[in-house]
């Protein structure tokens, strides 16, 4: 396992801002980053040359999806899964906990994995934490995740203790499967701030290459994601990458780098451009919206992603009024680049002193969907200013 991080600038403390860098066997990824999705070994719509383009360093996979089709064997028979979708930079695979216990249909979960039937066929299948790491090193990615117990948001607590204690014993056995790629630990523990931080006290114990944390995003309020986040941020080593599952909203993205996170992922910027929700620094815009008919100018000229460099405002609103198949594609790359370049922004920004002042500005510009949130971010970032 070719596998190491190292901090560059800011850290000062386990809850604060850092700029790192990973080094993979195929490459370093330079940090606060986002992963774009490719659950199907694919990011939708679009090339590997154009999502590289776009500034992504590294790429996400399912281990659960291509386990059920085309199945990992095929995969590994013909080079591993880099080589399958061209993708020629690191790669990290979920192992799927979250697709298990929200897309299957649902027989037992016990201490052995978890007997399902496959949400595409119905076929049985026995999901292990061992054949979850089975999977993604056939696939041959740089970074595996081992199969979590994963509850929807507002579980309760006695649920959630059951879950991140049967999360910890299946890590233990990921990790003694021989030949894993680099593993690392998922952090649950529901809402309950004690059991998050006992929970992130007991994995950072058992020294893994980095951390995830898992089983946020599903349902709780915002507050409650960002408390949680800073509870498991103070309790794992400083020296390991930190990766929040499932986090894509560029406010989230701020919120999560003031709290240490180094890693994002989710299929939220190429959902919202395929149905004409583009990111700005002053919030999520619809480019179907009459105002952009005649706009002769971009939509953002402050963007250099090739939507924005190369189209007007106007042009891209009439491929999704006609419904042309261009206007899903460029959306995406927009997206995919805005996100990217908001965590360049934001290493820039830790790297020379004036992170603190960059994320007040912009989580006071920015317009989450949500109006409630945006007032929420308001009170949280004039509470840490005082602090």
């Amino acid at each position: 396992m070719s596998f190491a991080f190292a901090l560059e600038g800011g850290g000062e403390g386990p809850v604060a801002p850092r700029a790192g860098t990973i080094t993979t066997a195929r490459g370093t990824i330079a940090t606060p980053t986002f992963m774009p999705v490719g659950t199907l070994a694919t990011v939708k719509a679009l090339t590997p040359e154009e999502v590289t383009a776009a500034g992504a360093q590294i790429a996400l996979v399912n281990a659960y999806h291509l386990y059920l089709r085309p199945g990992h064997r095929l995969i590994e028979e013909l080079g591993g899964v880099h080589a399958f979708m061209q993708w020629p930079g690191p790669l990290l695979s979920d192992s799927g906990g979250f697709q298990v216990f929200s897309l299957a249909k649902l027989m037992k979960v016990d201490d052995e994995g978890v007997r399902f039937r496959s949400h595409i066929d119905g076929s049985e299948h026995h999901y292990t934490p061992e054949l979850a790491i089975e999977v993604q090193a056939a696939l041959g990615v740089d970074i595996a995740m081992p199969l979590d117990h994963v509850l929807p948001g507002g579980a309760e607590s006695v649920a959630a203790k059951d879950a991140a204690e049967r999360t910890l014993r299946w890590f233990e056995r990921s990790q003694r499967v021989v030949a894993a790629p680099a593993l690392f630990a998922i952090v649950q523990g529901g809402s309950d701030a004690e059991l998050r931080r006992g929970h992130a006290r007991a994995l950072a114990a058992l020294d893994a290459p980095g951390y995830a944390i898992g089983g946020l995003s599903v349902g709780e309020s915002k507050a409650v994601q960002w408390e949680m986040t800073e509870i498991v941020s103070a309790e794992l080593p400083t020296d390991r990458p930190r990766y929040l599952m499932g986090v894509g909203s560029p406010e989230d993205l701020v919120e999560g780098v003031a709290r240490g996170v180094d890693l994002f992922d989710c299929v939220l910027p190429t959902r919202l451009g395929r149905n004409g929700g583009l990111f700005t620094d002053d919030g999520r815009v619809s480019i179907r919206a009459a105002r952009y008919r005649e706009q002769r100018e971009p939509l953002d000229a402050a963007c250099d992603c090739a939507m924005c460099m190369s189209y007007s405002a106007a042009y891209v609103h009439h491929l999704f009024r006609n419904e042309e198949l261009l206007g899903y594609r460029l959306a995406s790359l927009h997206n995919l680049r805005y996100l990217l370049r908001l965590t360049e922004r934001m290493r820039a920004a830790i790297l020379d002193g004036t992170f603190a002042a960059f994320a007040e500005g912009f989580l006071a510009r920015y317009q989450p969907a949500d109006e409630t949130v945006r007032a929420s971010q308001r009170a949280r970032w004039r509470s840490r200013k005082r602090a």
